[in-house]
């Protein structure tokens, strides 16, 4: 006779003396055989395990462009890339008729940090060989020059701005909107 049962109701079930303890959740057991979701709903470094031995191109938060080889990662998304090249645009003389060059700089085996990834793409094998659309392959000097001349451009208009908006909000904008790296 069981002690526990209410009379009018049905017994219980009895375990069996080494079953361990009762489950922790009480309800409906969880749908056996659920299906799985699509690796495109992934958004951790869990996602990266499609990538892994894949020639990639990284752009990354300061503006670098890096493609190589992922070899390894990890939970927070950092990276190790071998056979690793830095690619660098620039548009030479714009002034007259402009060129738009590109150079890739060998780094060799690389580690990036994840929080510094800006945008992940898997470089097309057959199209790896052909340069960017719109680009001309140069020679680093070449494009280094042109690039320098295109950031100190920049820097003085940028220096312009400042002294109008200095000028039109009254103050000194020492510095404002500058990124020292």
């Amino acid at each position: 006779m069981n002690l526990n049962h209410a009379p009018g109701h049905p017994p219980a079930p009895q375990q069996p003396q080494d079953a361990g303890p009762p489950p922790v959740f009480a309800g409906p057991a969880p749908p056996q055989g659920a299906p799985q979701l699509p690796p495109q709903m992934f958004t951790t470094a869990a996602q990266l395990l499609d990538l892994t031995d894949k020639k990639l191109l990284l752009s990354l938060r300061d503006g670098r462009k890096l493609l190589g080889v992922l070899r390894s990662w990890d939970q927070f998304a950092n990276l190790v890339l071998t056979d690793t090249k830095e690619r660098y645009f620039c548009v030479a003389d714009p002034t007259t008729q402009p060129r738009r060059l590109y150079c890739d700089v060998p780094r060799g085996t690389y580690l990036v940090r994840g929080e510094n990834v800006l945008l992940i793409g898997e470089v097309d094998l057959d199209r790896d060989d052909d340069p960017p659309p719109g680009y001309e392959e140069g020679e680093p000097a070449e494009v280094f020059k042109w690039q320098k001349e295109v950031e100190v451009a920049r820097k003085a208009k940028d220096k312009s701005r400042t002294r109008k908006a200095a000028a039109v909000w009254g103050g000194e904008l020492e510095g404002s909107g500058e990124v020292l790296f």
